[in-house]
């Protein structure tokens, strides 16, 4: 039954995820810190490799097709910045674990941050209308960005979530759908650094690894199913998704920052 729940989490977050381009890490987190079967480290392990999954295939799957919206001129930047990111965010986390040894309050640190990146986010995507935006085509610029990016998905565990999507709207005048694609190319790279990261320096922490499978595959068939949503949904039902999960993510997050606190 549990591992039923993880698979449906898994399936459900990466639909979403592939359909708005936020990953589905940004609502498999919060879910599952909810639920609270496991602990905040593993959460956020599996949830950074059922991300890896699905963005895998969905840009292995764009590039194949010859459909990617990516424009390699600031993909690429963003990406390898994201990647660099990835890595930086990752052992912010571990410094973190270390000197709170409380791994609830390292839940509730996360639970915080994601709130607030999500009402931020919110509230831009709500009044983004009447906000006035950049064409950033500066490599260094472009690396910068992808690498704040890759922090603050690392960190958080989400692989990018809507940041990201906001960031590409106000930095790069992209529509909804071109965003989204070049969301799950940054998430691509920075969540394959991330999971390096951990191989080679030995910080996974134990689990079972028929969960893994599971959840991966979960996201796999979320990412499928998503992508071909995607093509047939116009931007204006995508936004209104977009916000809906938003507003969903808000509550689950104050549900566990009050959990993490008591």
């Amino acid at each position: 039954m549990v591992y039923l729940i993880f698979f449906i989490v898994c399936f459900l977050a990466s639909v979403i995820g592939a359909i708005c381009g936020i990953g589905g890490g940004v609502v498999i987190k919060p879910v599952l810190d909810a639920i609270g079967i496991l602990d905040v480290e593993v959460i956020s392990f599996l949830s950074g490799c059922t991300v890896l999954s699905m963005t895998t295939y969905s840009v292995l799957k764009g590039k194949l097709s010859g459909t990617s919206k990516v424009d390699q001129r600031t993909g690429m930047p963003l990406a390898l910045g994201a990647a660099v990111g990835g890595l930086l965010g990752k052992a912010m986390f571990s410094w973190v674990l270390a000197v709170s040894p409380d791994k609830n309050r390292v839940g509730a640190i996360q639970a915080g941050c994601l709130m607030l990146i999500t009402v931020g986010t919110l509230v831009y995507t709500i009044f983004k209308s009447k906000v006035k935006t950049l064409h950033i085509s500066n490599m260094i610029c472009c690396a910068v960005i992808g690498m704040v990016l890759g922090i603050m998905s690392s960190f958080l565990g989400i692989g990018g979530g809507p940041i990201n999507l906001v960031v590409l709207f106000f930095f790069f005048s992209m529509t909804t759908k071109t965003a989204a694609e070049n969301s799950l190319y940054i998430i691509f790279f920075s969540q394959i650094a991330s999971l390096l990261s951990s191989l080679i320096k030995g910080n996974v922490p134990e689990f079972g690894i028929g969960l893994l499978i599971l959840m991966a595959g979960g996201g796999i068939c979320g990412g499928i199913a998503g992508r071909a949503l995607n093509k047939k949904l116009p931007d204006r039902t995508v936004d209104k998704l977009f916000m809906g999960i938003m507003v969903v993510i808000i509550f689950i997050n104050i549900y566990n920052i009050w959990k993490f606190m008591g």
